[in-house]
């Protein structure tokens, strides 16, 4: 499984690389602007990438549309409950700016909103349970055989380790002792807010709202972690995530358009988000 680099540029967290064919500024630390801005464009054509990703504080926006950069999601109240979250592309090759299938996409969204719950119903919980450190292993063999690429090493025990050690927790759904079912909650404890993601549930367990449940688990453990805001980055194209969310409770508030080598393709993706606690 490909997968792209982590650096540091000042003090700030960027992923490069030829997997995603992008530079993707993941946690920006403002002392570092404008200089950064400068930093990224000039990785970008030092690797020939075709498009340069940022999360942004609303607050800092202006910086990056001065530089050519375009809003494409936002999540309301991200950065500690009042300003907030741009997600703001800029794309050095035109043409990635297209999605490749408009109306697959518009399709997907439209039948998720169709599901989507104003008073989404409690979820069952039974059976549902974070990870401990050594099932780091098992995880990765299961991520390893649900997805052919994905934009983070999560096949690499060693990645899954050092994650559980710092701001992410995972949790799983086990079938006779067998994972059959994770997730994650990428927590930013400075903003208050955490990233859904890395859903993955074994072929012959599907259809039975896995990814729900594990959903629901994560958000009733990050209200006692104090985190606010909760948002994912879901493929467009994959139905049944985008109904996870939209039946959760979850808005939607964007797409990244051909933004993220996962499943063995460069896909876009919609940013959804829902306020889990007033903290």
């Amino acid at each position: 499984m490909r997968t792209d680099s982590m650096i540091k540029i000042g003090n700030s967290l960027v992923q490069h690389g030829p997997a995603n064919n992008r530079v993707y500024l993941l946690k920006l630390e403002t002392s570092d602007l404008p200089e950064i801005i400068d930093e990224i464009f000039n990785l970008a054509r030092q690797y020939g990438y075709s498009k340069l990703f940022a999360k942004v504080p609303e607050s800092r926006a202006n910086d990056f549309l001065a530089r050519g950069f375009v809003e494409e999601a936002r999540v309301p109240g991200m950065c500690k409950n009042h300003c907030a979250g741009l997600f703001m592309s800029n794309y050095l090759d035109a043409g990635r700016a297209l999605p490749s299938d408009e109306a697959l996409l518009a399709g997907v969204l439209h039948a998720a909103r169709e599901k989507a719950k104003p008073a989404p119903q409690r979820a069952d919980l039974n059976g549902v349970a974070r990870l401990p450190l050594d099932s780091a292993k098992e995880l990765a063999r299961l991520y390893g055989a649900v997805f052919a690429s994905y934009p983070f090493p999560i096949n690499d025990p060693a990645y899954l380790r050092t994650a559980m050690r710092t701001n992410v927790i995972f949790f799983g759904i086990r079938e006779q002792g067998k994972l059959v079912a994770a997730a994650s909650a990428e927590m930013d404890t400075s903003w208050g807010c955490a990233e859904m993601t890395d859903f993955a549930t074994a072929p012959d367990y599907r259809g039975r709202g896995a990814a729900s449940r594990l959903l629901a688990c994560m958000e009733q453990r990050l209200r006692a972690e104090k985190i606010h805001t909760a948002y994912t980055i879901a493929r467009a194209e994959s139905l049944g995530m985008n109904i996870v969310f939209a039946k959760g409770g979850y808005t939607f508030n964007g797409t990244l358009h051909n933004n993220t080598q996962i499943g063995g393709k460069l896909e876009s993706m919609n940013v959804w988000h829902k306020k889990i606690s007033s903290a």
